[in-house]
């Protein structure tokens, strides 16, 4: 994020990237547009969590403004703030810093909802919402980020949605990465997309989650 220029021509590119089991742009209009992502990792929720807490670990530098992921961090509490420290433009100058998100909702080991335009969204009259869920699975855990936009900018829809949507993906590549690396899914019919409601008795997740956890994840046969 040297520069706003700079993040959408990256964002915008057409550089393949290793994207997640799951990944589409899931509703798109002339307001806004709607992305997400989902992985399953051989890890538990807990450590998904203490994971996420430490985005220095896992969000991509090439989407910072600082260069180094070394300078982010995160205070997982409600209001807090997913920011970035800004070391000064010369010596013996004064730090700067950014807002990538605050917290909206925090339930450990299971939801992170965050509020934040990010990238060159910031400087548009746009609001994000990033909600992270976690779920169980036999395996470890399923995870999946769901990012909303709406608003006045000045991106034509069409142009940005699939831009964001890579750039979200990257960061639960990298998410997984740092947990282990993401499990091969049996790919059924689902595409990634909220299709259905969850039952009624599962309590504590959106709507959104229901397909998570549709497809188990392949035994990975091991090597010789």
């Amino acid at each position: 994020m040297k520069s706003k220029s700079c993040l959408a021509a990256g964002m915008l590119s057409a550089a393949a990237l290793a994207m997640p089991a799951q990944a589409k742009v899931i509703d798109q209009r002339d307001i806004g547009f709607t992305v997400a992502h989902s992985a399953q990792v051989a890890a538990s929720p807990e450590d998904v969590w203490k994971m996420l807490r430490t985005p220095d670990k896992w969000w991509s530098k090439d989407h910072s403004w600082s260069g180094d992921a070394a300078n982010f961090w995160l205070d997982s509490q409600a209001g807090g703030c997913f920011c970035e420290k800004l070391p000064p433009a010369k010596p013996g100058g004064a730090p700067g810093s950014v807002q990538h998100a605050r917290i909206l909702f925090a339930k450990p080991d299971e939801l992170m909802r965050l509020s934040g335009a990010f990238g060159p969204l910031q400087g548009e009259a746009v609001v994000g919402t990033l909600t992270i869920q976690i779920k169980p699975t036999p395996t470890g855990s399923a995870i999946r980020f769901d990012y909303t936009v709406g608003g006045y900018m000045r991106f034509k829809v069409a142009d940005v949605a699939p831009g964001v949507d890579r750039v979200l993906g990257e960061q639960l590549v990298g998410l997984a990465k740092a947990l282990g690396g993401s499990l091969p899914v049996a790919r059924g019919e689902t595409d990634g997309a909220a299709k259905e409601a969850p039952p009624k008795d599962e309590q504590g997740l959106d709507a959104a989650v229901a397909d998570l956890v549709k497809d188990e994840p392949k035994e990975t046969p091991e090597s010789d």
